[in-house]
C-alpha cells in the first residue's frame, strides 16, 4: 500500500471515528443537557452561601450530564419509531442509521450507570439517588407511560426535568429543604409554558404520530391561556424564595423585571389567538429560556452579594 493510499485509509477511519462521537453526541439530546446545567451550578452557589468547592461543581455537573444524556439516549431508543415520521427528529441518529438500536440501548445503559457511580463517589449517594430517580422518572413515567397516552404529559413528565436543581443542592448540603423544594417547583412550573409553544409550532409532527401533546387536542386560544397561567404561577413560585432562602435585591428585581416579561409575551401569545391572528410560538419559547437563565443566573449572584 502506497504512502497515498495508507493517508486516505487513515482520513476515512478518522472521519468514521468523528462521525460516531457526534453521533453518540446527538443521542444525549446537548441542548438540553446545557439547560439543565444552568440551573444546578446556581442552586450550588446558593446552598454554600457562598463559592462552593470548585471540584465538587465540576464532579456535580459531569454527573448531571452523564445522568440526562443517559436519560436523553433512552428517550430516543424508544421512541425511534415515532422519530421516523416526525420532520423535527428526522436528524437524530437512529434514523439516519449511523447508530445501530442496540449501540444506543447500551451507550444509554453505560452512561447511566456511570453517572450514579460518579456522583456517588465524587459528591454523595443522595445526590446519586435523585440521579437515578430522574432518569426513571424520564424513561418510564413520561416516555413509556404519559408521553403518547395523555396531553398531561408535559406536565408531569416535565418533573424529571426539576431533579438538577435537588441534586446540586445535595451534592453541597447532603440533605434536602424547602429551598430546593421551591427551586424544584419553579422548575416543575415552567415546564409546561417552555415546551406548550414548541409543540404548537410542531402540532402536525406531533398529530401525525398520534402524540395527544396539547396543542394536538385543544385549540391555540386554549394553549394559549394555559401557557399564561403556568407562566403567572412560575413568577408567582419564584418570588417564594426571597423570604424562604432571604434573597436579596439583585434576585428580587430579576424575578419580578425577567418574569413580567415572560408573563408579557405568554398574553401576546393568546391575544394573537383569540383573535385568530398569526401566532408566533417561538417568542414564547426562547423567551422562556431567556427568562429561566436570567433567574438562575440571579440565584447564582445574589448570595455572593454583600447587600
Amino acid at each position: 500500500m502506497d504512502v497515498a493510499s495508507t493517508r486516505g485509509h487513515v482520513d476515512r477511519e478518522r472521519s468514521t471515528v468523528s462521525r460516531k462521537a457526534k453521533a453518540y453526541l446527538a443521542l444525549t439530546k446537548p441542548r438540553v443537557i446545557e439547560l439543565l446545567l444552568v440551573t444546578t451550578a446556581p442552586v450550588m452557589i446558593l446552598a454554600q452561601g457562598g463559592i462552593p468547592n470548585l471540584w465538587l461543581v465540576l464532579a456535580t455537573l459531569i454527573g448531571g450530564s452523564l445522568s440526562a444524556g443517559s436519560a436523553g439516549a433512552f428517550n430516543c431508543y424508544i421512541d425511534r419509531d415515532i422519530d421516523r415520521v416526525m420532520k423535527r427528529t428526522q436528524g437524530r441518529p437512529l434514523v439516519t442509521g449511523e447508530l445501530s438500536d442496540r449501540e444506543a440501548l447500551v451507550f444509554a445503559w453505560v452512561i447511566g450507570v456511570a453517572s450514579v457511580l460518579w456522583l456517588g463517589v465524587f459528591t454523595n449517594w443522595l445526590a446519586a439517588g435523585l440521579s437515578v430517580v430522574a432518569v426513571l422518572f424520564y424513561v418510564f413515567v413520561y416516555t413509556l407511560w404519559l408521553k403518547r397516552r395523555t396531553p398531561q404529559n408535559i406536565i408531569w413528565g416535565g418533573a424529571a426535568g426539576c431533579m438538577p436543581v435537588l441534586i446540586g443542592w445535595a451534592a453541597v448540603t447532603g440533605s434536602l429543604s424547602w429551598t430546593p423544594v421551591i427551586l424544584f417547583m419553579i422548575v416543575f412550573l415552567w415546564t409546561p409554558p417552555h415546551y406548550w409553544p414548541l409543540s404548537m409550532k410542531y402540532r402536525d409532527d406531533y398529530q401525525s404520530v398520534n402524540v395527544p401533546m396539547l396543542a394536538v387536542v385543544r385549540g391555540r386560544a386554549q394553549v394559549g391561556l394555559q401557557t399564561i397561567l403556568y407562566a403567572w404561577a412560575t413568577v408567582a413560585c419564584s418570588l417564594l424564595l426571597v423570604p424562604v432562602a432571604e434573597m436579596g435585591l439583585l434576585y428580587t428585581v430579576t424575578a419580578l423585571a425577567a418574569g413580567g416579561w415572560f408573563v408579557y409575551e405568554t398574553h401576546r401569545l393568546y391575544g394573537a389567538a383569540i383573535r385568530h391572528e398569526q401566532v408566533r410560538p417561538m417568542r414564547v419559547f426562547h423567551a422562556s429560556i431567556s427568562y429561566l437563565s436570567l433567574l438562575f443566573l440571579a440565584i447564582g449572584v445574589d448570595p455572593l452579594l454583600p447587600f
